[in-house]
C-alpha cells in the first residue's frame, strides 16, 4: 500500500471512493515514504473513458478483464521491471486502439486510472458527479437482458453499472453502459401533438425532428386522446373492425405488449395487431412450433460454458449481442469448437476453429450438405433419433441428392470443410446452435431454421446440458412481447385465435367478445394500407417508415390512412405521417418486465421520471380504452401483470 500511495496521493487522485482509497482509509496510510510518479500525460482520446495512468498501480485486473472475461485482448502490459506500463493494443491511445467500449475495465479498476467521463470534471480530470441514488433495472437494449443499476444525479442517468445477473454474469458491453444519455436528449417528445391543418401528409419529406411544431401544433392530452379515440371509433363505424390495425413495439415491456394487444382485439375488434417479430424471427418460431412445439429456445446461451462443439451462422453477436459473445469466446478459449458460419467476416472468426464464407442464399444447400455427411457417414445418435424423433427415413431420402461435392459450387465451400464441420459437430459430446436475422429475415427463413433443428436433432443435441437451439432475439422484448399476444395469429401463450375454446376462454377473462379471423401481418396490413382497406392505425414504439422493408412503400401507405395514431418518445420518420403524437416514456423512465432471449422474465425499475408532459406507455394505452368503452382501470404495472398471469 505504502509503494502504490506514491501514485495515488490524496491531493492528486482522481476518485476519492475507489476502492485504493478505502482500503488506504482503513490502514491508515496518509503519506509514502517513495517518491511520487506523479506527471503521466492524461489520455482523453475515449469517448466515454478517461485514462489517467498516473493513479495506476499495475494491478492486472483490467488486464484480465479485458482478456479473460471480455475476451478482447486490447488493454496489456510493456515494458520490464520498473519500466513496465499498462498498454492499449500497440502502445495507442485508448480512442484510437481496437477497444469496444465494454467498460470492463472500468468497472475493475480500483484507484481511478480509468473513470467514466460522464462523472468527471474536465477541468481537474477527477470524479465530480456524485449520484443521489442507485436504481438497478435491465439494459434496454439487445435481447440479452443485462442487469445493470442506473447512477441517478437530480433526475438524470449519470453512469451505469453492470449488476451480477443470471444472463450477464456483471457483464456489459458498450451500448448498456454507455449508452443512456439517449433519454436526456433534447429532441425528446414532451407534449402531445395534432398535426396542423394547412400541412398535408405528403409533406412528409419537409419535417425536421428538431421542429415538428412546421408540422404539428402543441395540444392537452385530453384533446389528442379524445380526438385519437374519435377517429378510430369512426373508422370502426364506416369501414368496419378490419379497417383498423396496430403496430405494438418490442422495446415496451411485457405489461404494455399484454394491454396493447388487448386494445386492438377488444377495442378496436380486430387481430390486426403485429410487431416486429415479423420481420425478424417469426420464421424461426414457425418452424420451432412446427418440428419442436415450442417457439423459443431450448437452451440459455450460458450453456454455451459445457458445450463442446458450437455453431453459429447467420448472426454477429460480437455486434449485435456482445455479453452473448463473450461467453462464446469464452468456451472457444476453453477449447471447445467453434464453427462460425456466414457469408461475411466478422470478429468471431478470430477465435472459430474454422470459418465458413459460403455464398449469400445458399444456407439450406450448405446445411443439407452437412446433413448429408451426418446420415450417410452414420454420425447420427441413433439412439436419440430412433427415441425422440420422427419423418428420419422421408429426410434421409430428401438429404441424399445434397452431397458436399454437389453443393460446393452452389454454397461455395469446399466438400472437405463441409465433411469437417459435420464430423467435428456430429462427435461432439455436447453442442449448441446460435442463429441471428441472417437465417431467419430471408425469404427461405423458416427452411434454413427447419435444417438447424434437422441438425440438432439428428445429432442428439436437445434436452441435455451444453446443447440446444437458440435463435438469438434482437430487440429487449421481442420474446416478452410475441409470448404476450402482440401477434395477429395467436393471443397470449400462443393460443390459437382461430380456435373457439381459446376465444371462450379469454373472452370469460377480458369479459368483452373476441374477433374470430385470424388478423393481418405486418407486411399485410402495410398492403392493406396502400390499398386503402386499412383506414386506421395506432403505432406504438415503432418506426416502419425507416425499418420495414420497401421503404417507399411503406410511407406511400401510411400517407394514405385517414387516421395514424403514433406514440413514441422521438419525432420519427414514421411520425412524419401522423395525425396525433403522443410523448411516451423511454425504458428507463417506467416500471415493468421483459423477457429476454432465454425466456427469462425480469423486472425494470423506473430510474428517473418521463421529461415534460410526457406519460407512461401503460397510461396512454388505458387511456384511449376507456375513451373507446373499455373498463379498464390499472394503476400500475403490477397490476396488469397480475391480470397476466391470470
Amino acid at each position: 500500500m505504502n509503494y502504490c500511495y506514491r501514485t495515488n496521493p490524496i491531493d492528486k487522485t482522481h476518485d476519492h471512493n475507489s476502492h485504493f482509497w478505502k482500503i488506504a482509509e482503513i490502514s491508515g496510510l496518509e503519506k509514502s515514504r517513495f517518491p511520487s510518479k506523479l506527471g503521466v500525460k492524461a489520455d482523453n482520446s475515449h469517448p466515454a473513458i478517461a485514462v489517467n495512468m498516473d493513479s495506476c498501480i499495475q494491478c492486472g485486473l483490467c488486464v484480465r478483464a479485458c482478456r479473460e472475461v471480455q475476451v478482447n485482448d486490447v488493454i496489456g502490459m510493456a515494458g520490464r521491471g520498473v519500466d513496465s506500463h499498462i498498454v492499449f493494443d500497440f502502445n495507442d491511445e485508448m480512442g484510437a486502439s481496437t477497444c469496444v467500449g465494454c467498460g470492463e475495465c472500468v468497472q475493475v479498476c480500483p484507484t481511478g486510472a480509468l473513470l467514466p467521463k460522464s462523472l468527471m470534471d474536465d477541468n481537474v480530470m477527477k470524479l465530480s458527479v456524485t449520484p443521489d441514488k442507485t436504481v438497478n433495472s435491465v439494459c434496454p437494449y439487445c435481447g440479452v437482458g443485462c442487469q445493470l443499476s442506473f447512477q441517478v444525479k437530480e433526475d438524470k442517468i449519470v453512469s451505469v453499472e453492470s449488476k451480477n445477473g443470471p444472463a450477464n454474469l456483471g457483464r456489459l458491453c458498450v451500448k448498456g453502459r454507455y449508452g443512456f444519455d439517449y433519454i436526456h436528449n433534447e429532441q425528446r417528445l414532451t407534449q402531445p401533438l395534432i398535426r396542423r391543418s394547412d400541412v398535408p401528409k405528403r409533406n412528409w419529406q419537409n419535417f425536421d425532428p428538431s421542429n415538428p411544431l412546421t408540422h404539428f401544433r402543441e395540444a392537452s392530452w385530453q384533446e389528442a386522446l379524445d380526438k385519437a379515440a374519435e377517429s378510430f371509433i369512426k373508422a370502426k363505424n364506416n369501414f368496419g373492425s378490419s379497417s383498423l390495425s396496430g403496430f405494438g413495439s418490442a422495446k415496451g415491456t411485457n405489461e404494455e405488449a399484454y394491454i396493447f394487444q388487448k386494445l386492438i382485439r377488444t377495442g378496436f375488434q380486430t387481430n390486426n395487431v403485429d410487431h416486429c417479430t415479423r420481420l425478424c424471427h417469426a420464421s424461426s418460431v414457425a418452424a420451432l412450433l412446427e418440428n419442436i412445439g415450442s417457439g423459443a429456445v431450448t437452451a440459455s446461451f450460458s450453456q454455451v460454458e459445457y458445450a463442446d462443439s458450437i455453431i453459429v451462422i447467420g448472426a454477429n453477436p460480437a455486434v449485435n449481442h456482445p455479453v452473448a459473445a463473450t461467453f462464446i469466446k469464452n468456451a472457444a478459449q476453453r477449447g471447445a469448437d467453434l464453427f462460425v458460419l456466414d457469408p461475411r467476416a466478422q470478429a468471431l472468426d478470430r477465435y472459430a476453429t474454422k470459418s465458413l464464407n459460403f455464398y449469400p442464399g445458399s444456407d439450406v444447400s450448405l446445411l443439407n450438405a452437412i446433413l448429408n455427411v451426418i446420415i450417410f457417414e452414420k454420425l447420427y445418435d441413433i439412439e436419440y433419433v430412433k427415441n425422440h424423433t420422427e419423418g428420419f427415413e422421408q429426410l434421409s431420402e430428401t438429404i441424399k441428392f445434397y452431397t458436399p461435392e454437389a453443393m460446393s459450387p452452389i454454397c461455395g465451400i469446399a466438400a472437405e470443410d463441409i465433411r469437417f464441420v459435420a464430423r467435428k459437430f456430429s462427435q461432439a459430446n455436447a453442442g449448441i446452435i446460435f442463429w441471428g436475422m441472417g437465417i431467419s429475415q430471408h425469404t427461405h427463413g423458416t427452411d434454413n431454421s427447419r435444417c438447424l433443428i434437422s441438425l440438432a436433432l439428428l445429432t442428439g443435441n436437445i434436452g441435455k446440458k451444453g446443447s440446444g437451439l437458440h435463435p438469438l432475439r434482437g430487440q429487449n422484448n421481442v420474446q416478452g412481447a410475441s409470448d404476450a399476444g402482440l401477434i395477429p395469429m395467436f393471443l397470449p401463450d400462443y393460443q390459437s385465435v382461430s380456435d373457439p375454446q381459446v376465444r371462450s376462454k379469454y373472452e370469460a377473462v377480458w369479459q368483452f367478445p373476441l374477433p374470430k379471423e385470424q388478423g393481418l401481418t405486418v407486411v399485410e396490413i402495410t398492403n392493406a394500407a396502400f390499398n386503402g382497406n386499412i383506414k386506421a392505425m395506432y403505432i406504438m414504439g415503432e418506426n416502419p417508415a425507416m425499418s420495414d422493408p420497401d421503404q417507399n412503400h411503406v410511407r406511400a401507405a401510411l400517407e394514405k390512412l385517414d387516421c395514424l395514431v403514433v406514440q413514441d418518445i422521438f419525432p420519427t420518420e414514421t411520425a412524419a405521417f401522423a395525425d396525433i403524437i403522443l410523448p411516451a416514456s423511454a425504458f428507463p423512465e417506467k416500471t415493468g418486465t421483459v423477457t429476454n432471449t432465454d425466456r427469462r422474465v425480469q423486472l425494470g425499475r423506473q430510474a428517473v421520471p418521463p421529461p415534460g408532459n410526457a406519460k407512461q406507455d401503460y397510461w396512454i394505452i388505458q387511456e384511449i380504452a376507456k375513451r373507446m368503452g373499455l373498463e379498464w382501470n390499472y394503476q400500475h404495472p403490477k397490476d396488469i401483470f397480475l391480470k397476466c398471469e391470470s
